[in-house]
């Protein structure tokens, strides 16, 4: 469960995102100030912030950059203040996005998965023995050889090392990787996976080992082999 920690000084705001965001599996903390909050993150941890501008003793500029100081958390800026200066000084000052009040409550829900998976793709680099696989450069190695994969296949590559021991339907890897709009066969996912184990193969890792097929279903990364 991710955590969001709320900072805003009324507390009717406080509540209604928090009446909003719990329901949708999200652990909800309330702070009524920035000094608060502040305090909360030095001993608990924090997926990502939603924080108010005009409050009293520490504004959320203030805010921002202090929490830039020491923490690398994704923050969105909630706020009244949606004059265009203003959402360039939040930018700047380290916000990951910028969300005006009055707020669509879907729009809100967008935002946040969206700066949460652009942070889980900034920040990971995976491993698994003797595999490193770059989120940034989009590139996987094995005890420093690179192995050369096509954008589809790092996707699955990612996608199997950054849930292990799930197992993923061929029509959860279709949405996921290929998207709705996009008309894939089952076999195209067959083809993929031999394509992904073919290339870890004649790279020296034992794929059939932790690439598995789970029969009438899918696929899995086994953490073991």
């Amino acid at each position: 469960m991710k955590t969001i920690l709320l900072i805003d000084d009324e507390a009717m705001m406080l509540d209604l995102l928090s009446l909003y965001l719990t329901p949708l599996g999200y652990k909800c903390v309330k702070k009524e100030s920035a000094k608060d909050a502040i305090a909360f993150l030095e001993s608990e941890h924090a997926d990502l912030i939603l924080l108010d501008v005009m409050m009293p003793e520490m504004d959320g500029w203030e805010a921002c950059k202090e929490i830039r100081r020491h923490w690398d958390i994704p923050i969105i800026m909630l706020t009244a203040m949606s004059e265009k200066s203003d959402i360039v000084k939040g930018l700047k000052g380290g916000a990951d996005d910028y969300i005006s009040k009055p707020f669509d409550e879907d729009e809100l829900t967008a935002r946040i998965e969206a700066v949460l998976r652009r942070k889980k793709g900034i920040s990971s680099k995976l491993y698994f023995k003797g595999i490193i696989l770059d989120n940034d450069s989009y590139q996987v190695q094995y005890n420093g050889k690179n192995i050369p994969l096509t954008p589809k296949e790092f996707a699955m590559m990612s996608l199997f090392l950054s849930n292990q021991n799930k197992v993923f339907s061929r029509e959860h890897l279709i949405m996921t990787i290929w998207g709705f709009e996009v008309a894939t066969e089952d076999r195209t996912v067959d083809s993929h996976v031999r394509n992904l184990r073919d290339k870890l193969r004649k790279a020296g890792f034992p794929p059939d080992d932790y690439l598995q097929t789970v029969w009438g279903v899918g696929y899995k990364w086994a953490s073991k082999s």
